[in-house]
């Protein structure tokens, strides 16, 4: 009898268990005496009758139907007769962790911009987060009508309307169109309200929402990357010098051609227009280049303290003066 009664003994679990899988559905088979219940690490158990749910276990492990299960489902009519015949009944598994999915626009988006008449192109990519968290609404709107549903799933459903979202938040967030980064955080939070009312009618909650990077046409790349080196030296002139002295030295620009050439007068008119520049600054150094070098400045006059020549003889005493100024004899001022 023991062997008879085992036979008909199930194992309720997921039986197909996969990552990437949000709900699997164990449907169409009935729970009969000696039926176990394994629930395994990151998954809830719901038991589920005439798309009613009927009770949801969440502690991982392994469960005797009957004794353990069966109390907390009184409410199924089969099971207070026992087990004399099976009772179908159906056990959704839910996978409870949450998922990091990444998103990227398929085509550039086209962002409004007074600088170019046909909008921006643009592209972005990130991440989002999402996990179940309203098992009535996920079973009435998804569980109801499929055994299982996947990430993939959610996907498609957030990217076919990220695109508006962007738009509309690079809109309205996106105060520097050259440098969308900057507001990268607020455009995100926005978006992932937004996400968030656009699936919580599934039982789906947006948990979080990044974006990794905006992406300009190469040509509008491009001309960020030389304003910014622009800027970053402070001085065009300075800039075409250093592009041209860095060309010559990286072998782009060689001698012998006419971008050697054209390198060489630019270089020369940048010397030259240094040279002019600095004498116009400088107008008093260089005034006394003109004169001769023969030709010797006058001698100073002598200063009126030092009374001018001196007599050789003193007009008193007639002395011989040496160049005194007090005559060695008689002690005459000699001026």
């Amino acid at each position: 009898m023991g062997f008879l009664r085992n036979q008909f003994a199930n194992v309720v679990e997921w039986e197909e268990f996969r990552d990437d899988m949000i709900f699997w559905k164990w449907s169409n088979r009935e729970i009969k005496k000696g039926s176990k219940l394994i629930i395994r690490a990151g998954q809830d158990a719901i038991f589920v009758n005439n798309g009613k749910i009927e009770g949801i276990f969440e502690d991982e492990g392994s469960y005797n139907i009957e004794s353990e299960i069966i109390p907390f489902l009184s409410t199924l009519k089969g099971f207070k007769f026992g087990f004399n015949s099976g009772m179908r009944v159906e056990v959704l598994f839910v996978n409870t962790k949450e998922f990091t999915v990444r998103w990227g626009t398929q085509n550039p988006i086209l962002i409004p911009t007074p600088q170019l008449p046909g909008g921006m192109p643009i592209r972005a990519n990130g991440t989002f987060n999402f996990k179940v968290n309203d098992y009535v609404t996920l079973i009435d709107k998804i569980a109801g009508m499929k055994d299982s549903y996947l990430v993939e799933d959610v996907k498609i459903r957030i990217t076919s309307v990220l695109d508006q979202l962007l738009m509309k938040w690079i809109a309205r967030e996106g105060k520097d169109m050259f440098n969308l980064q900057v507001n990268a955080s607020e455009i995100a939070k926005g978006i992932r309200e937004d996400l968030d009312m656009e699936v919580m009618d599934n039982g789906i909650a947006i948990t979080g929402f990044q974006v990794m990077s905006f992406n300009y046409p190469q040509e509008i790349q491009d001309m960020i990357t030389k304003t910014a080196s622009h800027e970053m030296i402070g001085n065009l002139q300075k800039y075409q010098q250093v592009s041209m002295t860095d060309g010559i030295a990286s072998g782009k620009v060689q001698g012998g051609g006419m971008a050697s050439d054209m390198a060489g007068m630019m270089m020369g008119m940048t010397m030259a227009n240094e040279m002019m520049k600095n004498m116009n600054m400088n107008p008093g150094q260089n005034q006394n280049q003109g004169q001769p070098q023969n030709q010797q400045p006058q001698a100073a006059a002598p200063s009126a303290s030092e009374g001018g020549k001196r007599p050789n003889f003193c007009p008193n005493c007639g002395a011989k003066n040496e160049g005194a100024n007090f005559c060695p004899n008689c002690g005459q001022k000699l001026n």
